[in-house]
């Protein structure tokens, strides 16, 4: 017999080798087809509709609605947009493709952090639209001009606070949902759902000291916010021996417009922005516009955000 039980010690031990050999080439052949098997799974990651997530389920924003929202916060090339639980990216990827602005995407979930990447890849917008795995409440997003949101109204009403005091002007879209007693300075629908559009008031509260014309003479007046809740103003200004109470006072962002009537009898429109504790702008009378100024004196009280 010529088999393995008749080859001699060294022969066997030979025949081993060359076994163990074999077994080694297999294997090393068999590694690349192992590896791309075992990454599979996150190459092929697709987030589910309704899916649980940190403190919501993830639902998808339809695309009519994306753009919609995109348009409503006025969204530039000069832009900085973050999306708080940016799910699959779309929103900050839309915003660098559709609008050449920079993005960076909010998101809990690792495999969605992962797959939004991969999306703004593959639409060529990698270099403007970035993803982050973070908590939502622990990061910080004072340096956006936009921020759109698709997350339930508890959440909402838990960031107003900080929404509250990023920079007068800031622009913040929601998907479906309000901030509570903050009303939104305007609403649109688009793909079967709303968007709101809020605009971070600027706090013009306390005591002023106004300047604008009438009548040829340049007159300076004493005017004071007593109160500002949210974006509404309520104030009073001193005309000699009378005053009167602010006609449609409304801040917008950086800006504040509010009338009254003077000692005329005319009423007059004031359009101004506010810088810290000034405020410069137009005053119309209905015919002709001219300059006026305000300035403050000491601190205001902080914004009433009592709903």
């Amino acid at each position: 017999m010529t088999g393995p039980a008749l080859l001699n010690k060294p022969a066997r031990s030979a025949r081993r080798q060359a076994l163990s050999s074999l077994a080694a080439a297999a294997l090393l052949l068999s590694l690349p087809a192992l590896a791309q098997k075992g990454a599979a799974p996150a190459a092929s990651y697709e987030p589910q509709s309704g899916q649980a997530g940190k403190d919501v389920i993830w639902v998808p924003t339809p695309d009519e609605l994306v753009t919609r929202m995109l348009q409503l916060g006025g969204v530039g090339k000069n832009d900085y947009v973050i999306d708080l639980g940016a799910g699959d990216g779309k929103i900050v990827i839309a915003a660098a493709k559709q609008f050449g602005a920079r993005g960076h995407g909010i998101e809990y979930n690792p495999d969605m952090v992962a797959h939004a990447t991969r999306r703004a890849k593959e639409a060529g917008v990698s270099d403007r639209a970035r993803f982050e795995k973070a908590d939502i409440f622990e990061s910080d997003f004072s340096n956006a001009d936009v921020i759109t949101m698709y997350l339930l109204p508890t959440l909402n009403l838990k960031l107003r606070p900080t929404l509250m005091k990023l920079k007068p002007g800031t622009r913040l879209v929601t998907h479906a949902f309000n901030m509570g007693g903050w009303q939104p300075d305007e609403t649109s629908r688009a793909g079967g759902a709303n968007a709101y559009l809020w605009l971070v008031p600027a706090n013009v509260s306390g005591q002023w000291q106004l300047s604008y014309p009438q009548g040829g003479k340049q007159l300076s007046q004493a005017m004071t916010v007593e109160r500002q809740r949210y974006q509404f103003p309520e104030g009073t200004v001193v005309l000699g021996s009378a005053d009167t109470s602010l006609r449609d006072a409304r801040v917008i962002g950086d800006r504040v417009r509010f009338a009254f009537t003077g000692t005329d009898g005319v009423l007059r429109t004031f359009d101004g922005k506010v810088n810290g504790g000034r405020i410069d702008g137009q005053v119309s009378d209905g015919h002709k516009s001219e300059k006026f100024s305000a300035t403050r004196k000491g601190e205001g009280p902080a914004i009433e955000t009592v709903d």
